[in-house]
């Protein structure tokens, strides 16, 4: 059995009008929620083997805040706006011998994403961290969710 991680970027800033969408940074809020999800990583032992991170600018720093050093992250253009579909094509090619990936994106992928693997059926806010058990990442399909955790349920700030 291996793990999904899905992490929803964290709450962006929408304080700078001119700037393109893909290029929008976290708020204050998705700081705070972020380093949250990143104490709870930490707590819980989490630490994937791989990251599969959107190229826009708060998924990044989102990643960035998590704090583990010398994850294999990779930052993927293609993550940036896609729907659920692209993205279970993408975990399709995590090779079979990785334990542990996790996938940093944007909704409504990311909540499609999570009802078609395990019929995840709440909100997936901003910072919200959704934990599956995978048989292959070839022919993922369907998951067990194992742990679903918000920024709220930390005493976080809610993004």
């Amino acid at each position: 059995m291996s793990r999904l991680y899905l992490l929803r970027h964290a709450k962006s800033s929408w304080k700078d009008a001119s700037l393109d969408d893909h290029d929008r940074p976290l708020a204050p809020r998705g700081k705070r929620a972020s380093k949250a999800i990143g104490r709870y990583l930490r707590d819980h032992d989490i630490e994937p083997e791989l990251v599969l991170c959107s190229s826009a600018k708060r998924a990044r720093q989102t990643l960035e805040r998590l704090g583990p050093a010398g994850v294999d992250a990779r930052i993927e253009p293609e993550l940036y706006g896609a729907g659920a579909l692209d993205l279970l094509s993408r975990l399709h090619q995590v090779p079979e011998g990785v334990a542990s990936a996790m996938l940093i994106g944007h909704n409504p992928g990311m909540q499609q994403l999570a009802f078609n693997l395990a019929g995840l059926d709440d909100k997936f806010p901003t910072a919200a961290l959704a934990t599956f058990e995978v048989d292959r990442w070839s022919t993922l399909e369907t998951a067990e969710l194992i742990d679903y955790v918000r920024p709220r349920d930390l005493d976080a700030p809610a993004s």
